[in-house]
């Protein structure tokens, strides 16, 4: 029997594997990457309904691309259909399916722009017209060069809408602010401008200006078109729905300043620099542990009246939901290099914890849900007496305060006014915590024979 010439076999299998190889790259770019990978309807095909959309779509792309703008699909619905939660919880038969991915019961389609890495090109907006796309262009101050001597920015781009075959395509501008977040502004028409144009009730983006972290890309063909998507698609799409922002007051600030002058001593400047290395630690500290936390008490004070800290404070505050409490944070925070200064009461009731950086603290209030009110606790630690402060419901927005996107009540005006009393703009350098708040309880006392547990200073 003549003997097997193992290298023609090898090289024989390597041949076919080649022309094998080479005939699937044949058949993908043939009949996927053109058409996609669409779930038809019953009779085997795409509605014109459907065609009509994916046209609409591919115009934009192409426009897009031939202007070299640095998009990505921001699309909620449409993001939904693609995270693996998403796709998992759709029990539903393939032939009721109208449309894979980016035709979606709502006839809107939104894109997001990184502003930063595009030179603004208006041969983009009349390039779009040519190809029969009705625009409507929003724009706004751009408050990153707005300041307390300015008080107003540059107008630049915040959205742009195009319109074709009934078919909507929002394109929202993120712009880099200084905390090192995305942002856009919110969308607002003016007098003249055509309220019909869009049903605008629909839109995901420009009901508020939005801050989101830097999303990670990634390149995919959705329905035959080359889209940029989130990486983590589940994480954006969380984002989105709390992403809310507040822009500081800088008028009210100017004011304020103007009335009481900042302290621009040595000092002054010094501890201002410590806080904002503070917070910044506080802020990587709770981030890793995913506890979210918010500007409280006369740190929240500071950012909403002056833009800025409140110099004879001398400590930082912030909240968390007693709901979020971790055990191992003050482990985290001792890791991080701060020493613990005390620890007032326990999970159940009035938790507050206090660090030390240096010569500056770092309050950590607990909040308590209790009926349509929240509140947070309060130790006098020779005497046991506790306190409670009351404040009406909130919810949380994202805000800038020294280059650091952080949480703070939406509702601010109210919970400073529950802290502060109706007096909050005028400086009060004398401050007690047991009777100065305007929100402020007695709440009974600690137990003596459960002060070692429950009153611990260090």
């Amino acid at each position: 029997m003549p003997r097997v010439n193992r290298t023609a076999v090898l090289s024989l299998l390597i041949a076919s594997s080649c022309v094998f190889l080479l005939f699937q790259i044949h058949y993908y770019r043939k009949y996927v990457s053109k058409t996609g990978l669409h779930i038809l309807n019953p009779a085997g095909h795409l509605t014109a309904r459907e065609a009509q959309w994916q046209q609409t779509l591919k115009k934009f792309l192409a426009l897009a691309q031939r202007f070299r703008m640095p998009l990505f699909l921001a699309d909620t619905a449409a993001l939904s259909l693609l995270s693996q939660d998403g796709v998992r919880q759709r029990d539903r038969p393939a032939q009721e399916t109208r449309c894979s991915f980016l035709c979606t019961d709502r006839p809107i389609t939104s894109f997001a722009l990184h502003a930063n890495q595009w030179k603004y090109d208006a041969g983009f907006l009349l390039a779009a017209q040519q190809k029969g796309f009705d625009l409507l262009e929003l724009r706004g101050d751009d408050p990153r060069l707005a300041g307390l001597d300015t008080l107003s920015g540059q107008d630049i781009p915040l959205h742009v809408l195009l319109r074709l075959h009934g078919h909507v395509i929002h394109v929202v501008f993120l712009y880099e602010r200084s905390g090192n977040y995305l942002w856009h502004g919110a969308l607002r028409l003016r007098a003249t401008m055509d309220r019909g144009f869009a049903p605008f009730r629909l839109l995901d983006y420009g009901r508020h200006a939005g801050a989101y972290d830097r999303p990670e890309l990634v390149l995919t063909v959705l329905d035959g078109l080359d889209v940029r998507v989130p990486r983590n698609i589940s994480r954006f799409v969380g984002q989105q729905r709390g992403a809310r922002f507040l822009e500081c007051h800088h008028h009210g600030a100017r004011n304020f300043l103007q009335l009481y002058p900042d302290d621009s001593s040595a000092a002054a400047v010094e501890f201002r620099r410590k806080v904002k290395a503070l917070l910044h630690l506080a802020a990587r500290t709770l981030a890793g542990l995913d506890v979210p936390f918010w500007l409280s008490s006369g740190t929240c004070l500071g950012w909403f009246r002056q833009c800025g800290v409140i110099s004879y404070s001398r400590d930082v505050d912030i909240g968390v939901f007693i709901a979020d409490f971790r055990s191992d944070i003050i482990a985290a925070f001792a890791d991080a290099g701060l020493s613990l200064k005390h620890k007032f009461g326990k999970v159940a009731d009035s938790l507050e914890l206090s660090f030390l950086s240096g010569d500056v603290k770092l309050d950590v209030f607990f909040f308590y849900e209790d009926g349509d009110v929240l509140w947070n606790g309060g130790t006098q630690a020779r005497s046991g007496r506790k306190f409670k402060y009351v404040f009406p419901r909130f919810s949380l927005c994202w805000a800038e305060l020294l280059e650091l996107k952080v949480r703070v009540p939406c509702e601010t005006l109210d919970y400073v006014t529950a802290n502060y009393g109706p007096a909050w703009s005028v400086p009060v350098r004398t401050w007690d915590w047991k009777s100065s708040p305007s929100n402020v309880q007695e709440n009974g006392v600690w137990p003596p024979d459960e002060w070692a547990e429950l009153i611990q200073v260090y």
